[in-house]
């Protein structure tokens, strides 16, 4: 009888290729101006299987974003070239087998406020320990960066 190989479970899992990054707002930015953002991303991100989470305030935007490298370097070159962003910095990007993070959000807004605990919730839940590790990282990056001094609301 065949053991079960724990390796083989990383048969199911997707090759996905993750960005975090954080950009200045350009002047001007406002609630309306990140909606339409996020309209796009709904209606463009499923087709392109890139999922995620943005995290707007403080005039910073922070995003997690996942799925196809080729997909989501297109998106990043997007990003860059946008001028409601300035001084886009890379964060980190690594390419590897794992569960998606974030599976159901086509690019979910979270609001500095909230962001801590719903990267918890989403390290409390996932399985796959490579994930476990990837948002551990985010949220040392969090606590370092821009919004982790943004005033509560």
């Amino acid at each position: 009888m065949h053991s079960p190989d724990p390796h083989d479970a990383d048969d199911d899992l997707p090759l996905l290729y993750q960005v975090v990054y954080c950009s200045r707002a350009a002047a001007g930015i406002d609630d309306a101006t990140v909606d339409r953002i996020l309209e796009a991303a709904h209606r463009n991100n499923p087709q392109h299987g890139i999922t995620g989470l943005l995290v707007f305030g403080g005039n910073m935007f922070f995003q997690w974003i996942e799925g196809p490298r080729a997909h989501v370097r297109r998106l990043m070159d997007t990003i860059k070239a946008d001028p409601r962003h300035d001084s886009v910095v890379e964060l980190s990007d690594t390419e590897e087998v794992r569960e998606r993070v974030f599976p159901d959000w086509s690019m979910e807004l979270v609001t500095p406020d909230d962001i801590r605990e719903v990267l918890l919730d989403a390290q409390r839940d996932i399985e796959d320990p490579r994930s476990a590790q990837a948002l551990g990282v985010l949220l040392a990056q969090l606590q370092a960066g821009p919004l982790a001094a943004h005033p509560r609301g």
